[in-house]
């Protein structure tokens, strides 16, 4: 399939992730229910506005003008003070999710990130489906919403997150852009600042569209070499991927919201399988091993139990992490239909460090060893040919198979 990518953008950011935190604190006021504001000093009243509510947008309250400005707009404006301390720890728990979902991210800020859906795409019946499953699951664990933009060029997936908001999925295809992003004023295309809409205005270039038919020799004499790339990304034009770049992690995880729940034994297990093998393939391409998995269950009524145990020789094997989170599961499953599953592994040690055997863990370790090489094995298949170049057996059986054990 071609390529498909995600940007995912966090709702006022800093104004939600404040929101929050005061209200743990108790505060009983939701600042992204008023007209509010994060940025400069409460008492001296100096500085430009970091961040704005939806309900400040009704008196014209702009990002990045004076707070003074914003004032005289809303005299009854209230205003919070960043804390970007706060906003890092927000920011590393939205990663870490995502991560968990599809490891191809590139964080471009604390609030957006690309994701490359195309290795996770069988995973989903389709890109809007993955894309609602994480703004649910963003929504219900850390109470604040994403936009998600969906294309099939980086910078088309970017300004289709900018679209209507807050926690809504857009698409902006290359197929599409005649419909939904010409018709735009200059202004709403990415990288179009102040002074280029300025320019490109002296042209009589007013939309997105006017540009994307003008002459581009004409535009890049005019603006250089940026109004030649404004002109490529009017037309869609963008070749860039997802640089995504592996960062050192206290744990690697992975979960998935069901599309329909589960409700044997079976059906779970089967979705614990996919888990276990994108949390192994991690490990590997971190170049570590777990000592600690445990298993995270969502019931269709929302209640949420883990069940964790602690390995005796750590890993990074499929296997092991399968048949570990099974019995996990087996062991705390209460029936009930199941939501979402996870999995997540923990206390993790570099794969080059040694393993105090016994004489009893020989053959063990010999067994690991083999397994080892075929999960490289397997790695180094699904990296050249596709994820789908290797399915193991139980996963080709029919759902309606598994249905009736």
């Amino acid at each position: 399939m071609d390529s498909v990518f995600f940007h995912i953008d966090v709702n006022s950011a800093f104004l939600s992730w404040t929101a929050l935190d005061r209200m743990t604190q108790g505060d009983p006021v939701d600042l992204r229910e008023i007209p509010s504001i994060i940025g400069g000093d409460m008492e001296k009243r100096h500085g430009v506005v970091l961040a704005k509510s939806i309900p400040a947008k009704k008196y014209d309250i702009r990002t990045g003008e004076p707070i003074v400005n914003a004032f005289r707009k809303c005299p009854r404006l209230t205003m919070a003070s960043p804390d970007h301390k706060l906003y890092r720890r927000y920011s590393h728990m939205l990663m870490e999710y995502l991560a968990g979902i599809c490891p191809d991210i590139e964080q471009v800020s604390i609030d957006e990130c690309y994701m490359d859906y195309t290795p996770i795409a069988q995973n989903y019946p389709s890109p809007l489906e993955c894309a609602r499953m994480i703004r649910e699951n963003v929504r219900e664990r850390f109470g604040f919403t994403v936009n998600v933009g969906i294309s099939d060029r980086k910078v088309l997936a970017k300004m289709a997150s900018d679209f209507k908001k807050p926690d809504m999925t857009h698409t902006l295809f290359v197929s599409e852009i005649k419909e939904k992003l010409w018709p735009l004023p200059i202004s709403a295309l990415f990288m179009c600042g102040h002074s280029s809409v300025e320019a490109l205005r002296k042209l009589e270039i007013l939309t997105v569209g006017d540009l994307a038919k003008a002459d581009p020799a004409i535009i890049e004499m005019h603006l250089k070499s940026h109004g030649k790339l404004l002109w490529e990304y009017a037309n869609g034009i963008d070749s860039s991927a997802v640089f995504s770049e592996p960062s050192k992690c206290k744990g690697i995880g992975n979960s998935i919201t069901l599309p329909k729940d589960a409700v044997t034994v079976a059906q779970a297990k089967e979705v614990l399988l996919k888990l276990s093998e994108s949390v192994g393939k991690r490990l590997r391409a971190e170049n570590v091993r777990a000592l600690m998995i445990s298993v995270e269950i969502k019931y269709s009524d929302f209640q949420t139990i883990s069940h964790q145990t602690t390995l005796q020789t750590a890993t990074d094997s499929d296997t092991m992490i399968y048949q570990t989170a099974c019995r996990l599961f087996e062991e705390c499953w209460n029936h009930n239909p199941v939501r979402l599953l996870g999995i997540r592994t923990s206390k993790l040690s570099e794969s080059c460090e040694p393993v105090q055997l016994s004489i009893f863990d020989l053959q063990s370790a010999s067994q690991t060893e083999r397994q080892t090489r075929l999960d490289n094995a397997i790695d180094s298949i699904r990296k050249r040919f596709g994820s789908d170049a290797v399915v193991r057996g139980s996963l080709l059986k029919k759902s309606d198979d598994l249905n009736t054990r």
